[in-house]
């Protein structure tokens, strides 16, 4: 099976232009094409796992990938799929956030000479003078088709900002720029960035005549695409800072049922016959396939012994065994006590269990929560400074685990 084909068959393509010149372009490793990444915090999340396996499975073939760090257009902001503004970040948290970008990316795509490159789009807009660019690009847009465009949609029913307006033609400009300098002729992203995809398309036809060739194709966001990143309203981020290689192997292991065939065959390396033989697993044998989908994901983002640790831990916790050396790790200070004392509504927010001292309160109140394997019910719970001197696990549900020491 070509690669082309083979993105099909693991449901990764939504829309596309020029199918046919799409597919043979693929298909011989001919295609230089781009995806975009705004910085817009200091990690990537686990929602980006689809463009960058996806980057990775069209190296492989041949093709060259171009991944565009937004320094520029992160300064506006994408209104897709928002019904609010996004915070303004300055340029130098913008800097410092695709420096992290950066090594991050290179886990996943091999950036040595003429197999890849990595651009910050902050090189060439933050430079446009505004009425040169008005000049150049503005009669290519009609405000009539953009005021349509999906992407607006929710930001229009409570204001959209003219700001974020100029959003679409900022990400045209980039595809156009990255043709004219690069020879980039195909552009990738989420089915919910048609819209500003194709307007980059148009301008490069209305700007350079129609035997341009600029294809854009979108992946497939689904629901499930949409969620990915997110867990109890906490992002799921690549950073082992921020996100244990234990708590992203649990994200994954904790995916619906309905969900873990469809996350193998989009965001693993495994091979189509293996996982269509998966096709008629049930029952116990789900399980199974999410802890390949947690194994497979974890080795790709923190290694395999990581990855093995995470999976022991894991187990661990399902049999109710084991140790808890490989679990997320949360030091307390001195000061975090008072009286000798800590709230355990304060640790579970501390070690990010809840969002709330009102969420971990309900929580506790429903019987959620137990500390060293007994169940908590009073959300007045508090623990002796003593107690840590072996460390304490505090447990959410049956899969969620921290262990707390004091420095």
């Amino acid at each position: 099976m070509k690669i082309y084909e083979e993105l099909v068959a693991r449901g990764l393509i939504a829309q596309v232009t020029n199918e046919d010149e799409i597919r043979d372009m693929i298909n011989e490793g001919k295609a230089t094409f781009y995806i975009g990444f705004d910085c817009t915090a200091d990690s990537l999340t686990a929602g980006h796992f689809m463009a960058l396996t996806l980057m990775k499975r069209l190296q492989m073939a041949g093709n060259k990938p171009i991944a565009l760090i937004g320094g520029g257009t992160t300064m506006i902001g994408d209104p897709s799929g928002r019904t609010d503004m996004r915070k303004m970040l300055t340029k130098e948290d913008i800097d410092h956030n695709a420096e992290c970008f950066k090594r991050q990316m290179e886990r996943f795509i091999d950036f040595s000479e003429g197999k890849a490159r990595m651009i910050n789009n902050a090189d060439w807009l933050l430079n446009l003078n505004y009425v040169e660019l008005l000049r150049e690009v503005g009669a290519c847009f009609s405000v009539n088709n953009m005021l349509r465009a999906e992407c607006y949609k929710q930001r229009m029913e409570k204001g959209l900002s003219f700001l974020e307006f100029n959003y679409m033609i900022m990400q045209s400009y980039d595809f156009y720029y990255l043709f004219k300098e690069y020879g980039c002729n195909m552009q990738f992203g989420g089915d919910d960035q048609w819209s500003n995809m194709l307007g980059g398309t148009e301008l490069i036809r209305k700007k350079l005549g129609k035997d341009a060739h600029a294809m854009t194709i979108t992946l497939l966001t689904d629901s499930q695409g949409k969620k990915m990143g997110k867990t109890a309203g906490n992002a799921v981020w690549l950073d082992a800072n921020k996100t244990s290689p234990y708590e992203f192997y649990q994200y994954w292991r904790n995916v619906a049922d309905s969900d873990v065939l469809k996350c193998i065959r989009m965001l693993t390396f495994l091979p189509l016959e293996e996982i269509d033989a998966m096709d008629s697993w049930e029952g116990s044998q789900l399980n199974t396939a999410k802890e390949i989908l947690a194994f497979e994901l974890t080795k790709l983002v923190h290694g395999e012994e990581e990855a093995n640790k995470a999976k022991e831990a894991s187990r661990a916790v399902f049999s109710g065994a084991g140790s808890h050396s490989n679990m997320p790790t949360i030091t307390l200070g001195e000061d975090d006590f008072a009286d000798g004392k800590i709230g355990l509504l304060s640790m579970m927010v501390k070690g990010e269990l809840s969002a709330s001292n009102g969420e971990a309160r309900r929580l506790v109140q429903q019987g959620g929560v137990s500390v060293n394997d007994e169940k908590i019910t009073d959300a007045s719970y508090s623990i002796d400074r003593a107690a840590f001197n072996d460390g304490v696990i505090v447990k959410k549900g049956k899969k969620v685990i921290v262990k707390f020491v004091v420095e």
